[in-house]
């Protein structure tokens, strides 16, 4: 039967970010690295990029939570996220994953076969496009965009999970996060929000420092998802269009509150 998910759930999650308030080591793209960095900042958490393969491992040992992204992937910085993930995951630091543009390209699709396959990946989080690729469908992926939709497809989401293990977050009109057998729903957002460079890359950090902060770790994805869907919803309503949306983006994640939470948050759950 599907149920609500109670908002005093995503409401302590969103304050036990700040008060761990852990560090997320990023190697991620160059195009998001500024943005994403201050929705670290202003979700609570402490945001480090270290890509070089000099120092990734060490650093991944330091984090509450690995955040990997593949948008401007080229060998050297595969070769480092593997790295770094082998080093989280001897200390079972979570990964988090966002398969940027999967199936685009050979470089994308070999990338983010080698890190399923030599890492163990806590979650995953891209568009429909990409998730659907990762499951082995022609998800429709052109460049970094998906041509295709969540909708319909929550199988082929859920049995990735299920054969995998890995939490697969599905960004959209809805977000769909599922573990293989329960599944959350988060309702809130804006369309506008895909107008602008980095927003899906700036879920899958909100996810990350989630991650980093509580259990169980499917409700932690879906309590990321829609604190950060919440302050774009607001944002993109208070905001002239893209230009002006970005600042006050960051300020509503910085000054999200239990009542906005309360008041704002639409999620469904079959748990």
């Amino acid at each position: 039967m599907t149920t609500s998910i109670g908002t005093e759930t995503v409401t302590l999650m969103s304050a036990r970010v700040r008060e761990v308030h852990p560090m997320i080591h990023h190697i991620t793209n160059s195009v998001v690295m500024n943005f994403t960095a201050n929705i670290t900042l202003a979700m609570g958490a402490a945001p480090v990029m270290a890509p070089s393969i000099a120092e990734s491992a060490q650093m991944a040992g330091y984090a509450g939570a690995l955040l990997l992204n593949i948008g401007t992937i080229n060998p050297e910085l595969l070769e480092s996220m593997v790295a770094a993930g082998k080093a989280a995951n001897e200390k079972d630091i979570p990964i988090i994953l966002d398969p940027v543009g999967a199936g685009a390209t050979e470089l994308r699709t070999n990338a983010i076969n080698t890190l399923l396959s030599e890492l163990k990946i806590s979650v995953v989080r891209g568009n429909a496009g990409e998730i659907l690729s990762l499951a082995g469908t022609a998800g429709g992926v052109r460049g970094v965009d998906s041509l295709a939709t969540g909708e319909g497809n929550e199988e082929i989401f859920s049995t990735f999970a299920a054969e995998t293990g890995i939490i697969t977050a599905v960004s959209g009109e809805t977000d769909f996060i599922t573990d293989g057998k329960n599944w959350i729903k988060v309702l809130n957002g804006n369309p506008m929000m895909s107008s602008i460079t980095g927003t899906g890359c700036g879920a899958t950090t909100a996810v990350a420092c989630f991650a980093a902060s509580g259990t169980p770790l499917l409700l932690s994805v879906a309590s990321g998802i829609a604190c950060y869907n919440i302050a774009g919803e607001i944002a993109c309503e208070r905001s002239n269009g893209p230009g002006s949306f970005v600042p006050e983006f960051i300020d509503q994640l910085a000054n999200l509150n239990e009542e906005t939470i309360n008041t704002k948050l639409r999620i469904e759950a079959n748990l």
